[in-house]
């Protein structure tokens, strides 16, 4: 009875520590919107949204309409967001989303959508996978479909 006493405090502990980074898809959506607003306004706090060792997939989507994955290392994508954001402000590109959905997956939320280019008028599937952690919630994986057939270099 003692070590019940003892033992069933540290399991509500466990499990309500647990809940404490649960990630619903409410914030999900909330967390989107931020993800947007921090890419359309070019703010450097959009890099703070992203896990140190995110896995960045970019599906090139080839002229025959095919499609090919190509795997970005994450200090090469962050480099490369730097510079973008930069370019990306003095040409004031930005995507349009549509049909967001968000939903629970073992390990946070799933953010589908579909994405519009700057001055573009076809769509393009992209997905974050979001984790609540300690610092708050991270992208860990982002798969973005593009058109810019230079990203296939890369893969060799």
């Amino acid at each position: 009875m003692k070590y019940l006493k003892l033992v069933l405090p540290i399991i509500g502990l466990i499990l309500s520590f647990s809940d404490v980074y649960a990630f619903t898809p409410q914030e999900g959506m909330a967390f989107f919107d931020k993800y947007k607003s921090f890419a359309n306004t070019y703010d450097e706090k959009l890099l703070e949204l992203y896990s140190p060792d995110v896995k960045v997939i970019r599906e090139v989507v080839k002229p025959s309409g095919g499609t090919e994955s190509v795997n970005i290392p994450s200090k090469r994508f962050f480099h490369e967001l730097k510079i973008g954001q930069k370019t990306a402000k003095l040409k004031k590109y930005q995507n349009k989303y549509k049909n967001v959905i968000v939903q629970e997956v073992p390990n946070g939320v799933k953010i589908s959508a579909e994405r519009q280019p700057s001055k573009e008028t076809y769509w393009l599937k992209m997905y974050q996978i979001v984790e609540s952690t300690e610092s708050g919630p991270k992208i860990t994986e982002e798969m973005m479909q593009t058109k810019v057939q230079s990203f296939l270099k890369m893969k060799k």
